[in-house]
């Protein structure tokens, strides 16, 4: 993977150089492990600034995003309401996501807006050509589409906000597993609103 952008090399300490070009899945989690709750909600918390600022850098350094068509929609706003633009960092990453490759994974949507195009391929082959048209980390999102992801063995990272509250149930943010997947934990760090960032990398088979 890529170290951060310079605007975010100060605050991660532990940003080193590794093989360019890494598939990472990062979501906000409760406490329990769930991405939504058993409403489908999952606004438990707005970021603050410090927590925006980080995930604004983080999304600098992609080179391209996959994404299921509910995450898709969800950030869609980002592209098309104005009114997200009212503070220097909600116009910063406004501008940041827009410019940003993206691939949608939609059985029901017919187009797509600004830059970004629907999945013509599988999951595999859709990570494979991401990941070769950058050297830059490659995100994915949407509980299905990282299960997929995951259950290929295509996750070379989680990434985890995990937000202080336990909601009971919902939708995990790992899928069930038939074999361990071993991670080595590389990085942590809690921001001021006390969510707690994970990193994990995955050890490969052959490496135990």
């Amino acid at each position: 993977m890529r170290c951060w952008p310079a605007v975010a090399e100060a605050d991660v300490a532990s940003c080193t150089d590794y093989d360019p070009a890494v598939l990472l899945y990062s979501m906000g989690v409760s406490v329990d492990g769930y991405i939504a709750d058993r409403d489908g909600s999952f606004g438990w918390d707005a970021p603050s600034d410090e927590l925006f600022a980080f995930h604004l850098a983080r999304v600098r350094g992609l080179g391209a995003h996959l994404c299921g068509r509910r995450l898709y929609e969800t950030m869609l706003p980002w592209e098309t309401d104005p009114s997200l633009r009212d503070t220097e960092l909600g116009a910063e990453f406004a501008d940041v996501w827009s410019a940003l490759p993206k691939v949608v994974f939609s059985r029901t949507l017919e187009r797509v807006h600004g830059n970004a195009r629907l999945a013509a391929s599988s999951v595999a082959e859709e990570v494979a050509t991401a990941l070769k048209a950058t050297d830059k980390d490659v995100e994915v999102g949407g509980a299905g589409l990282a299960a997929a992801a995951i259950e290929l063995g295509l996750v070379d990272e989680l990434r985890i906000f995990r937000i202080p509250i336990v909601v009971g149930g919902g939708t995990p943010y790992v899928p069930p597993v038939t074999e361990d997947i071993l991670l080595d934990l590389v990085e942590t760090r809690t921001f001021d609103s006390r969510v707690v960032y994970e990193r994990y990398r995955r050890i490969p088979a052959e490496s135990v």
